[in-house]
């Protein structure tokens, strides 16, 4: 089965191709400028011209639903859904947290912990299973403070993600290690769109919508007028 996965929640403009669980080819960029707008159609294309197939080729769209940026989700799915459409594929959708963990699995950590920047000292957070790659916790907006994840001092924790950085500024785990490198990648939709392919798990092409876990906060018109 040849399966086009899309993850844009983040910095990182990311695209792929698989055939099972074999990546084919991986087109992305990390930009702080957001670039999925004007980069994602490109990125499917030359996917496509690396896996050597075309559109017509494919099984299905993979698509990573979020948490994460308001409108590299919306971009995302827009896309997603137009290709699902266009093309008649059905739509799986991976928890973009999920799509981060996997590289880590089996390396020594009873636990692995994204944390994705999601403004302020506010990060979008889940628990995974350091053995088994599962999530055990499910995914919540965190406000971190000095006193989070204290349950966790006695336990060796990996936190992963561009909130990590933050994070390990404050918190006071000395068994903890942090990598704030790690962005949410299409490679890591992989295995888990394959499963829920082989069950048939699709999404309603019509009514799906990203899991944003926030309202989008934008600003008012009338908080940039400034009051005489």
């Amino acid at each position: 089965m040849k399966i086009l996965h899309i993850e844009t929640s983040s910095k990182n403009c990311s695209v792929a191709i698989s055939d099972g669980e074999e990546i084919l080819c991986l087109c992305e960029e990390v930009s702080d400028n957001y670039k999925q707008s004007e980069s994602l159609h490109s990125f499917v294309e030359w996917a496509l011209e690396g896996a050597e197939i075309s559109l017509k080729d494919l099984d299905a769209i993979s698509l990573g639903k979020g948490p994460g940026s308001y409108t590299g989700l919306r971009i995302g799915a827009a896309s997603a859904k137009g290709f699902c459409y266009g093309l008649k594929l059905p739509l799986i959708a991976i928890n973009s947290l999920d799509s981060m963990v996997e590289e880590f699995v089996n390396q020594g950590f009873e636990l692995i912990i994204p944390l994705i920047d999601a403004r302020r000292m506010e990060v979008y957070t889940a628990f995974f299973d350091g053995t088994s790659g599962e999530i055990i916790k499910e995914t919540e907006a965190k406000i971190l403070d000095e006193n989070s994840f204290a349950e966790l001092a006695d336990k060796k924790v990996l936190f992963i993600g561009d909130g990590a950085k933050k994070a390990q500024e404050i918190l006071n785990l000395p068994n903890a290690e942090f990598k704030s490198d790690i962005y949410p990648s299409a490679k890591g939709l992989i295995k888990k769109s394959v499963k829920k392919f082989n069950q048939k798990d699709f999404e309603s092409v019509a009514y799906f919508e990203p899991f944003y876990l926030k309202d989008f906060q934008g600003i008012k018109k009338a908080d940039r007028i400034k009051k005489s």
